[in-house]
């Protein structure tokens, strides 16, 4: 304690003068303005202080770390796009530290969503990260994840590598592990779970193409809770492999609504499986898969091989794949029990969520592919009507006004809802039963994606934050209207549109 004393108020008389009142207030303000120094430092330490305080003041502290040199960020079109560059240690660190406060964002909502769902506590998912999938992942991502964690850490964020392995696997665990295992332990009153249906997308080459180059365009179906969170454009420049741009969620080291291209000229995208079931706990986690697809594949048939190494059946996609360097096309529809790959380089595949290959759909799905009522099929519909009335026309403006089309193919009319290719279930009194979204439900297009080969071969693409249409999602209005999902009022907020933006692995970098 600090003590002051001093001989102007050592001789006072018992009743002071009026200056002499002034100076013992004077006297007073300066020892107590002498006793909260110490104080207003404890309330500044990091042991007292909030999340954000801690984290901006370590941001600081620890922007000398070696292991952030040649790590950047910036933000533009309501994108934050991060370099990450070295070793799988030092892009781990340079994620997590730089992308922390997204992180921490991003882990309550995924929380959030996950554990009210499936019914189970996030210790469940915790458990599965620590026993299943962890002894899984290449040493390469295992070096990643933990330098995720370092990073958050030296940003005041407390997520541990359990925390950060569920994290990363949000789009296989909830949707396919759970029912696997509610199945397989006969678990009574299990809820209602389903694989993910999410997205729209297509890879056109040849005489389908302005120029007959490679066009490729994806749009993220997803809850607004997440989607609106999905707004990270990853350059990772790895010390082995191929560099890699692609867009992306915070803390996951894939792109998992995929969308990107590698240095080696590899472009791919991909739309979810509807109605699929099946789980290998014995298989490799399918985000680790995909990240070392994307990496160190230089070819169509190695990204097959790779994906198809260890698959565990998780988050099962139909991928759409193009090549640069040759201008062939593909599209790898991966099941757990079967799977199919076709080839051209004069066409266009698409996909809305529908299996194509009878044998995928009898042994890995109960998808039936003639109801033409389902968002998979009204979409897949209107794709092919779009595709083929663009013939020879189609190029990367034209894609990005695909990814924003209102038409419904079912209704025959424009009608934003969820059959249209950008997606808005918040608008449908149906919902999507075969998801397991209810009527009016938040969820639909989140963003947009599109480049073609000469963009590829430039690292490059364009990417629109929010519905690809322009159109933004309120939460507060919408929530005041459908209270039956205001379980999610903690982590659900407005989904504003940004603008198309163009993005190129290397920008912004120190000249």
């Amino acid at each position: 304690m600090v003590y002051f004393f001093s001989p102007l108020s050592a001789g006072l008389k018992t009743r002071p003068s009026a200056g002499r009142l002034v100076l013992l207030g004077l006297i007073a303000m300066l020892t107590v303005c002498a006793l909260l120094v110490p104080l207003w430092g404890t309330l500044r330490s990091p042991y007292v202080r909030s999340l954000a305080m801690k984290g901006a003041r370590k941001a600081q502290a620890g922007s000398s770390d070696a292991r952030l040199r040649g790590a950047y960020r910036f933000e533009r079109g309501q994108w934050v796009y991060v370099h990450l560059e070295g070793s799988p240690g030092r892009i781990g660190f340079q994620h997590g530290y730089l992308l922390a406060p997204e992180i921490a964002d991003a882990f309550q909502a995924v929380k959030l969503i996950d554990t009210h769902d499936t019914q189970r506590d996030w210790e469940f998912f915790r458990k599965a990260a620590r026993e299943m999938l962890w002894s899984k992942i290449e040493a390469e991502y295992q070096q990643e994840l933990t330098g995720i964690v370092e990073g958050l850490r030296a940003r005041g964020v407390a997520v541990d590598i359990d925390d950060l392995v569920a994290l990363n696997a949000f789009e296989e665990l909830p949707g396919y592990y759970v029912p696997w295992y509610n199945a397989q332990h006969k678990v009574a009153s299990a809820p209602r779970l389903t694989s993910p249906g999410n997205c729209s997308a297509f890879v056109a080459t040849g005489r389908y193409t302005r120029g007959h180059g490679i066009v490729i365009a994806h749009n993220n179906w997803t809850s607004y809770l997440e989607g609106e969170r999905w707004r990270v454009v990853f350059d990772i420049a790895p010390e082995r492999g191929h560099r890699i741009l692609m867009d992306g969620f915070p803390g996951v080291i894939t792109s998992d609504d995929d969308f990107g291209v590698n240095s080696d000229g590899l472009m791919i995208t991909e739309t979810t499986i509807t109605q699929f079931a099946g789980w290998d706990p014995n298989g490799k986690p399918e985000f680790a898969r995909a990240r070392q697809a994307l990496q160190y594949a230089s070819s169509i048939d190695d990204y097959v091989r790779i994906m198809l190494d260890g698959n565990n059946g998780g988050y099962a996609n139909d991928w759409l794949l193009g090549d640069a360097k040759t201008g062939e096309i593909a599209q790898f529809e991966l099941g757990l029990k079967a799977h199919k790959v076709w080839r051209t380089k004069d066409g266009y595949f698409a996909g809305s969520n529908w299996a194509r290959d009878p044998k995928v759909i009898k042994e890995d799905t109960t998808f039936d592919p003639n109801n033409p009522e389902t968002s998979p099929n009204a979409r897949r519909a209107r794709w092919e009507e779009l595709i083929e009335k663009s013939k020879g026309a189609i190029d990367v403006n034209l894609a990005e006004r695909f990814l924003s089309d209102h038409d419904d193919a079912y209704q025959k009319k424009e009608d934003p809802d969820e059959r249209t290719l950008c997606g808005h279930t918040d608008a449908s009194p149906r919902g999507v039963n075969i998801w397991g979204w209810g009527p009016y439900y938040p969820g639909g297009a989140v963003q947009g994606k599109a480049m073609d080969s000469a963009m590829a071969k430039a690292m490059s693409f364009a990417a629109r934050h929010g519905h690809p249409c322009g159109h933004d999602f309120l939460a507060e209005p919408f929530l005041k209207a459908h209270p039956e999902y205001s379980w999610q009022s903690p982590s659900l907020r407005d989904m504003k549109a940004g603008p198309w933006t163009v993005f190129k692995a290397g920008e912004g970098a120190a000249p």
